[in-house]
């Protein structure tokens, strides 16, 4: 079975090498620059040159680790399938490479490494979209434009260059929604559920909701502040 988007397509009838990290790096469409020092995931990016290019970028499941872990850690079930964009191998080995986000996938099971192979590879299967409603999902993309437009969302980092996507017809929202979880959203378990998460329209909710409760802080925050206090001066 493959998954598509646009010209890249992953193929889910063999294992892939999978590169764990600490928290979420990685959502579709996103760009990861990645630099490879390690000598198995240095391994890993030279058998995948040599192959389709692709990694599934997976999440270190740290409350499944007892208190004095050992061997490989355990693994959240979703993933990031990233194909390979760029990569400069270094004269001593390591490399430099940009990764782009293709799909989700989750974790079916993990295969049994051959002999001499440093890095660990997974069998996936694809996290499907479904069918959604467009017009749902039309308006939730107006509510998000609005919270990044005219409130004080606005001040965020990158708010101005999201809400400028989000007014571009021939944006893809979906493709809008990974840009704000990838830009705007830094709360781990946030960004873990818009990965494991297959229909957009959830997503969308969640990312309104998440922005929401980041309006409500900023508010309290502005309601703290004393014009008459000397600059840099709240009450706490």
């Amino acid at each position: 079975m493959t998954a598509e988007t646009e010209t890249v397509r992953v193929n889910f009838g063999r294992p892939m090498p999978v590169f764990p990290l600490s928290q979420v790096a990685l959502l579709p469409h996103a760009v990861l620059p990645l630099h490879v020092y390690e000598p198995r995931y240095r391994q890993m990016i030279e058998d995948v040159l040599d192959g389709a290019g692709q990694i599934a970028m997976a999440v270190v499941d740290h409350n499944a680790w007892p208190t004095e872990p050992t061997g490989a850690p355990p693994l959240k079930p979703a993933v990031c399938v990233g194909q390979i964009m760029q990569h400069e191998r270094l004269v001593d080995g390591r490399y430099n490479v940009l990764l782009q986000g293709v799909c989700r996938a989750r974790i079916a099971d993990e295969v049994t490494a051959p002999p001499g192979q440093l890095y660990r590879t997974v069998r996936l299967a694809p996290i499907e979209n479904g069918e959604f409603d467009p017009d749902e999902l039309d308006a939730e993309r107006q509510r998000l434009r609005w919270l990044l437009t005219d409130t004080p969302l606005s001040r965020l980092h990158a708010a101005a260059k999201v809400a400028e996507c989000l007014g571009q017809a021939d944006a893809p929202t979906v493709a809008v929604l990974e840009l704000i979880g990838v830009t705007l959203l830094t709360d781990d378990r946030v960004r873990y559920s818009l990965l494991e998460e297959g229909d957009p329209t959830v997503r969308a909710a969640l990312i309104e909701d998440e922005l929401e409760h980041l309006r409500g802080l900023l508010a309290r925050a502005e309601r703290q502040v004393d014009p008459d206090a000397p600059k840099g001066v709240t009450w706490n």
